[in-house]
């Protein structure tokens, strides 16, 4: 049958490849199509196999036979991964049957249907070779409009077209040499346009990295009969999958056995929210689409792009200027910064012309350069009248902050891959905004606050508690007992059903404490006892009991586990502190049902033992262990920080009251004397038929609400939201989707969650703990910071440039520049351009580079969350930006006006101390603005970033000042000059900290 289902699906498989062959092809593959086949149907009945194509094929026009049908894959046999991607994707149930259904399918792929693929790595890489790997291309950004649309800067402009200028007239005048001006000019420009490009393609790359990772999720595999987590990427045709409810399908492929589904598959195609995904009739599954409820197993036929899916998503562009809320308001800021400066430059313009026509500027002779009594030079007059042009455009480009936006990008892209470092993706980039922002977190405890294993934390023996590593004071005969009803089990938990889970966990847990504490082994035990019958598990009670014969005796010994007063009410007799046997009064009881009480108060989850000789009637109480899943080691110090930052922790859980008390206590959550009185601890049950109301009325004073389901999660989101809060919830199941979506900021949890429980949430916590979630609070806050410091800084540069240039413009006493060009042809240009170009390469990338790209300070954890409601700049930050501009404009327009004629300083070295002083204060900016952060010198050598951009702006600086003298058109300055800069420039830093403790009436924090 075998060599029949493949000589049948090797023609079938043929003809389907021969519709794509072309007209010239196709009469020649119909003939050995005819041939092939009927050999291959004739060795079937000969020999019991079928042919190759390849040695039926003959030699003399075997490469006609390579031009038509495509090799067979080493692992594969006669199998196209066209037929392959279109069988599921037009859901052809015909043709499945024709291939012999999905056992047919799975023989063709080398594939079992119960034990997956069986080979190696190598196996695995020849079949994604074959039929292609499960990713997909998508568009990346491109370097070239990046760089077009740096060249949009008209300070560049400018450059370029006098470099251009220069080079043609001078080598027209001097040959070769001539050009070099020009050439260096042209040099120094291409750097920075370098430089300039780099700092925005470097985030876009960032996010798009980001989106890819964004798209990785875990799937369950079955490869040589194990079951394992893989990376969806690395999935391959012929994989086996596990699907369960809320998991997205990861390629294309057909049912094998196990639930029906129920499956959205709306992403591919508009009105499919609900399709039944079932052997019989629909055993297609589409990559991309949701599982919805069921669980089963699938082979996978298509992967990457041989999927509608993947097709899909490799058209799609994925937008690299996605706008945040603060983006937004940045951009606004920008405009409304542009105009002023566009206003002033305006200004400035009409300023000039005003003055130069009506005859108040002079040239170096002293005579009027525009008069209407006598000759005026046409030539002269254009000439002026150009460089009058050329400096309102330069004060326009300095005053415009291009480099807010830019450093917010910067900041998320730096701050998003520093965060998947430290376990947490981030899908939504405003979210980045909104966790700074939250000032309440709403979890459960499962996987963020607790580990997900249970441990044995109490023991009840006799009348006493007994911590786990007490264990040592039980007798022998006892501890025998305990290990024989703890460790011996006849079945494994197969449904995945929640009792037999936890079932499971309590097993797992118990068997631990046994060789810690007990060092007593389940093969100990099974070497010294037999399974006589099968456990029998009573659902309904949550007990099991299990038959054993010791190999020392034929009697027949029976144990119980389950819920303590279940067990209990079972038992007449208990095993005392000695070991031995006693009858049990109604007091022993009320005792032992005290000591349950106590353990559940602290959280533990109990279970109880029992012991009897078959023949007996009543049993023996042995003891009753007490569980819990642990807290994570560092979360209490989190959930402190988060307290401390003024961020509330609510912790939701459908554990009941005692349980849920004693994690928050544990936690750090609440206090040991909280309670139910105090109004913070809420017992859902115990609410009002209106429970929605009276969660959404209390939502503000509950700290720990029990016994709670989604819903009610998702009213008090809606509640605390009503009130003004900023609210984070972390989430997990199916269910928890749409409180993810209605939180202001989103957090799943990777390893325990759903696929629609990640799909609907902004961030990821990869390790499913808490600790991550309170560094993401500190790395939004910290971006925020970050951004406010940079604005501070850019508004301080521009304010101080913008003033200086319209004072000195409208004050000038000649054009700005004289004669363009009859210099341009001399073969020099105004390079006073090019140090407008530095120090806004300085402002817009250096500066951002060096303020934003580091971790967030620890300092930031103690102030409250940011306020969206406030404005950007705050008073603060306009009290500083005013304070440090103003400085260096007083400093800089006395040397401007007073600096020949007061300090004797030629004209040349006047202008080149004004810029070398410009700049380097913007370095102590920079400075104050670190300052700002918390000691400036805590973790000093971890700034590595920041003294490189500091150390790169001093070199430059000194190289532009000393060595490209002719280039940035200043003069080289003596070591007194220099010292004279550096000490002015140094005053920046003490002004700047005696401006912030300036105390200002209207102010608020940072």
């Amino acid at each position: 049958m075998p060599s029949i289902v493949h000589a049948n699906l090797s023609c079938i498989n043929l003809v389907m490849h021969l519709s794509k062959l072309d007209k010239s092809k196709r009469k020649w593959g119909s003939a050995f199509l005819t041939i092939y086949c009927s050999r291959a149907f004739k060795n079937v009945r000969s020999h019991g196999s079928f042919p190759s194509v390849r040695d039926n094929a003959d030699e003399n026009h075997s490469g006609l036979l390579d031009n038509l049908l495509p090799s067979p894959p080493d692992t594969v046999i006669y199998i196209i991964p066209q037929c392959l991607s279109e069988l599921a994707r037009r859901k052809n149930i015909e043709q499945l049957h024709q291939l012999g259904g999905v056992p047919g399918v799975a023989l063709y792929l080398k594939s079992d249907v119960g034990s997956g693929i069986q080979g190696d790595d190598e196996e695995i890489a020849r079949r994604r070779h074959n039929f292609g790997s499960n990713t997909i291309q998508k568009p990346t950004p491109k370097t070239l409009p990046i760089v077009l649309e740096t060249f949009r800067d008209p300070i560049i402009i400018i450059l370029l077209v006098c470099a251009t200028l220069s080079v043609c007239f001078g080598i027209t005048r001097h040959g070769l040499r001539g050009g070099s001006d020009g050439g260096s000019i042209f040099v120094a420009v291409i750097l920075v346009i370098m430089v300039t490009a780099s700092s925005k393609l470097w985030p876009r790359r960032q996010f798009f990295k980001l989106w890819k990772a964004r798209d990785n999720f875990s799937v369950f595999v079955i490869r040589n009969g194990q079951q394992m987590r893989i990376s969806v990427f690395e999935a391959v045709v012929g994989d086996i999958i596990c699907l369960k409810t809320g998991d997205q399908v990861p390629a294309d492929g057909l049912f094998i056995d196990g639930n029906p589904l129920q499956v959205d598959e709306s992403c591919i195609a508009a009105g499919r929210e609900s399709v039944e995904i079932n052997e019989s009739c629909n055993p297609f599954f589409l990559s991309g689409s949701k599982v919805i409820n069921g669980s089963a197993r699938m082979l996978v036929t298509a992967v990457g792009i041989n999927t509608e899916w993947g097709k899909m998503l490799s058209s799609k562009r994925y937008d690299i200027e996605e706008r945040t809320p603060l983006q937004r308001k940045l951009r606004q800021l920008t405009i409304q910064i542009s105009i002023v400066g566009l206003m002033v430059a305006s200004l400035v313009l009409v300023v000039l012309l005003v003055r130069y026509f009506v005859g108040n500027m002079r040239n170096e002779d002293g005579k009027s350069d525009f008069t209407t009594a006598g000759k005026t030079n046409i030539h002269k007059v254009c000439n002026d009248v150009i460089g009058i042009l050329a400096t309102p455009v330069a004060i326009a480009a300095t005053a415009i902050p291009e480099g807010l936006l830019l450093a917010v990008m910067i900041t998320i892209a730096y701050s998003t891959k520093r965060m998947a470092s430290q376990k947490a993706l981030v899908r939504n980039l405003s979210a980045c905004e909104a966790v700074g922002s939250a000032d309440v977190i709403c979890t459960d405890e499962r996987g963020s606050l607790t580990l997900n294993h249970l441990i044995v934390s109490e023991i009840c023996f006799g009348n006493k508690l007994l911590n786990a590593g007490t264990s040592s004071i039980i007798p022998r005969n006892v501890r025998g007992l305990l290990c024989e009803g703890m460790l011996l089990r006849s079945t494994e938990a197969s449904s995945g059903s929640p009792i037999e889970l936890i079932e499971s966990q309590v097993h797992s847990a118990i068997q631990a404490w046994s060789v810690q504490d007990v060092d007593v082994t389940v093969e100990q035990v099974r070497a010294n006892c037999a399974v006589h019958s099968p456990e029998i598990f009573n659902y309904e009670n949550t007990q099991s009991s299990i038959w054993i014969k010791r190999n020392t005796s034929d009697t027949i010994h029976v144990h119980h586990k389950g819920q303590p007063e279940i067990i209990l009410a079972r038992c007449s007799h208990y095993y005392d502190e000695a070991g031995s046997i006693k009858h049990m009064s109604i007091d022993e009881k009320k005792n032992l049902k005290q000591r349950f009480q106590e353990m559940k108060s602290k959280g533990l989850r109990c279970v109880a033992f029992a012991h009897k000789e078959v023949s007996e009637e009543h049993s023996a109480f042995i003891g009753c262990l007490g569980l819990k899943y642990p807290c994570r080691p560092e979360v209490q110090k989190a959930v402190m920080d988060c307290q401390k930052a003024g961020v509330s922790i609510k912790l939701v859980t459908r554990n009941d009251l005692p349980t849920a008390r004693a994690i928050a206590i544990e936690c750090g959550i609440i206090n040991p004397t909280q309670d139910e009185t105090t109004g913070e601890l809420v017992d859902r049950q115990s609410l009002q038929s209106n429970a929605e109301t009276e969660i959404k009325e209390k939502c503000g004073t509950i700290r720990v609400m029990a016994r709670a389901s989604t819903l009610d999660k998702l009213h008090m989101v809606q509640g605390l939201k009503q009130r003004g809060h900023v609210v984070a919830v972390t989430g997990h199941s199916i269910g928890e989707a749409t409180v993810l979506r209605e939180a202001s900021a989103g957090l799943s949890l990777d390893i325990q969650g759903t696929s629609q429980a990640k799909e609907n949430s902004d961030i990821i916590i990869l390790d499913d703990n808490f600790v991550s979630v309170a560094r993401v609070l500190r790395w939004g806050r910290g971006m925020y910071h970050k951004i406010q410091m940079y604005a501070q800084f850019q508004l301080s540069v521009s304010i101080a440039c913008l003033v200086i240039d319209f004072v000195t413009a409208v004050s000038a006493k000649e054009p700005p520049t004289i004669n363009i060009v009859a210099a341009i042809s001399s073969g020099k240009v105004p390079y006073a351009a090019f140090q407008v170009l530095w120090v806004k390469l300085i402002v817009g990338a250096l500066a951002a580079l060096a303020i934003t790209i580091e971790e967030p300070p620890e300092e930031l954890r103690q102030l409250p969350p940011v306020n969206q409601k406030r404005p950007f700049i705050t008073s603060i930050m306009w009290k500083n930006i005013v304070g440090q501009a103003v400085y260096p404009i007083i400093v800089l327009l006395t040397i401007q006006f007073k600096g020949q004629s007061t300090f004797n300083l030629d004209a040349k070295i006047k202008d080149t101390m004004i810029f070398n002083i410009l700049v380097l204060w913007q370095l102590f900016v920079i400075f104050n603005t670190k300052r700002v952060e918390g000691n400036f010198f805590k973790g000093i050598r971890k700034r590595k970033m920041f003294w490189g951009v500091i150390l790169a702006i001093i070199l430059l600086q000194v190289l532009i000042v000393e060595l490209l003298k002719e280039l940035a058109d200043t003069k080289q300055l003596s070591w007194k000059q220099w010292i004279i800069c550096i000490g002015i420039a140094v005053l920046a830093w003490p002004i700047g900290w005696l401006v912030e403790r300036i105390k200002y009436p209207f102010s608020s924090n940072l």
